[in-house]
């Protein structure tokens, strides 16, 4: 038996306020951390996004096109379904087909016996404790920076752009209205294009509840009564509907009246108002000036085919075609600028992060990721802590490191150095760094030791200083010399060594 439209009808209702309820129980809970607060949200939207495709169901119900419900409507209350309800009036009508429907009923339980209510708040409540699945690159840290690298590569790249830093590149490339309409192409369309999706697609990953649809909404608004205007940045007096941005304040012809005064302009201002209109721009002077003096008395609509240059736009009239497409990348613009707005804390950090990242090492960068990991490990809740029972070192996700990579570097191997102090190294290799690190060259220098490549390995003091004593008396350092060290005294109390007190004695002068 399928359930009726009018039981589908009352499920709905029922699925939208147990949303509803379920929103407001989510919203009262006060996050623990940034990364809860993002989940949060983002259960927050899926649970918005069920109720509006559910309402969108009801409506089409309401509407009733197909005149089901109003058929079910009728039927319960006793209006032409049942055979046996013929020749019956009033309330006659209304118990038959009540005791028709019971009997519908019964017969199915009788079918299915193991058939049973499904309730569905379990279903529900498992909303509020589902985590999200949120794809960030790297470079985002889960939604703290941008990351525009591919972007800043089209734009350095591209005819419109120019060189500069990344970093520079993040704190200016929504001041769109300091390129020149000119280099607004179509390379510059798809470039605004990415742009745009990029945004959008980091709007809605950080913040699910802003509802774009209402912003761009008035963006649009907005934007048509400044074109209308001409008052939008960039474009000032640009989207007027006289025709297309046509620099008439280079060469106003109505100052000249024949073209040999129009020649006295120039080759290089006459190819510029040439290709500014879509016309020709070659030839001689005197073929330049012959065609741009034909627009003193004819229309550009209206000018033969044959002087506008090879792929050039055909305006229709008033060049409608050229300036629908001006207004479609200014449109862009202003979308662009109000995400930048929403997202301006975030390219604050973003910029920040670029200045300082070149500045770092290897290793300083590996503390601040190591310090980032800490920091979202201490606000967590404890008794969600990650699930570490062979203590395995974290990674640079914060969570354990795969087993066979711990197998793999020795990490469960503990070397203690004497000299450090007893501190503890854990793997071959950290363990073979630290006599490079300054740990160990100051305990060293503590011992009165050169810390050479003959003490590597070396982690006891009494080994240290036993090696060092052999590798004197193998230098000679600690050897008796005689005739050096032995000393000897004459009659007026003078001491020489063995050698010089020897060579006095034979020359007679002790």
């Amino acid at each position: 038996m399928s359930s009726t439209l009018l039981e589908v009808t009352r499920g709905a209702h029922e699925d939208v306020e147990r949303l509803e309820r379920l929103i407001a129980r989510e919203m009262q809970r006060e996050p623990e951390n940034g990364r809860d607060r993002l989940f949060q949200s983002h259960r927050v939207r899926h649970m918005i996004d069920l109720i509006m495709a559910t309402t969108d169901k009801l409506v089409e119900i309401y509407e009733d096109k197909d005149n089901a419900r109003k058929d079910e409507i009728a039927a319960l209350g006793g209006q032409g379904e049942f055979p046996s309800k013929r020749g019956m009036h009033g309330e006659d009508k209304v118990l038959t087909a009540f005791f028709e429907r019971l009997k519908e009923i019964r017969e199915y339980h009788k079918k299915n016996p193991s058939a049973r209510v499904v309730d569905t708040d379990d279903a529900f409540e498992e909303l509020l404790k589902e985590e999200p699945a949120i794809e960030f690159s790297g470079e985002e840290a889960f939604g703290r920076y941008l990351d525009m690298h591919e972007l800043y590569n089209e734009f350095i790249n591209s005819k419109f752009g120019t060189p500069m830093e990344y970093s520079s590149y993040v704190g200016t490339f929504s001041e769109t209205d300091k390129i020149p309409p000119n280099l607004k192409s179509k390379q510059y369309k798809e470039y605004m294009e990415h742009v745009l999706e990029y945004l959008i697609s980091f709007l809605e990953r950080t913040q699910p509840l802003q509802d774009l649809v209402r912003i761009f909404d008035k963006v649009e608004s907005d934007f048509e009564e400044n074109w209308d205007k001409g008052a939008v940045p960039g474009w000032e007096n640009k989207g007027i509907e006289n025709g297309p941005s046509v620099p008439e304040s280079v060469i106003d012809l109505d100052y000249y009246s024949t073209v040999e005064e129009l020649l006295e302009v120039g080759p290089e201002k006459l190819k510029e108002a040439l290709a500014a209109r879509g016309l020709k721009s070659g030839g001689t002077v005197q073929q330049r000036a012959e065609r741009l003096f034909l627009l003193k008395h004819t229309p550009l609509e209206k000018l033969d085919k044959k002087h506008f240059a090879k792929g050039a736009r055909n305006f229709d009239q008033n060049g409608t075609e050229q300036n629908s497409n001006k207004k479609e990348i200014a449109l862009m613009e202003a979308k662009l600028r109000r995400l930048c707005e929403l997202l301006k804390e975030v390219l604050v950090q973003t910029k920040e992060n670029a200045e300082k990242k070149p500045t770092l090492t290897y290793e300083e960068m590996e503390a601040e990721r190591e310090e980032e990991v800490v920091q979202a490990d201490s606000e967590s809740d404890e008794e969600e802590k990650t699930y570490n029972p062979l203590n395995l070192p974290m990674g640079w996700d914060g969570k354990p490191i795969p087993y066979w990579l711990y197998k793999l570097h020795g990490l469960g191997q503990k070397f203690d150095c004497e000299i450090c102090g007893n501190y503890s190294y854990w793997g071959r290799r950290a363990f073979e760094r630290h006599f490079k690190e300054s740990r160990h060259q100051h305990g060293m220098r503590c011992l009165g030791i050169p810390n050479t490549k003959y003490f590597n390995e070396i982690t006891s003091i009494q080994e240290a200083r036993d090696l060092w004593e052999k590798i004197q008396e193998k230098q000679g350092i600690n050897k008796w010399r005689p005739d050096l060290e032995e000393e000897y005294e004459d009659r007026e109390g003078n001491i020489y060594n063995k050698k010089t007190f020897s060579d006095l004695q034979r020359q007679g002068l002790i």
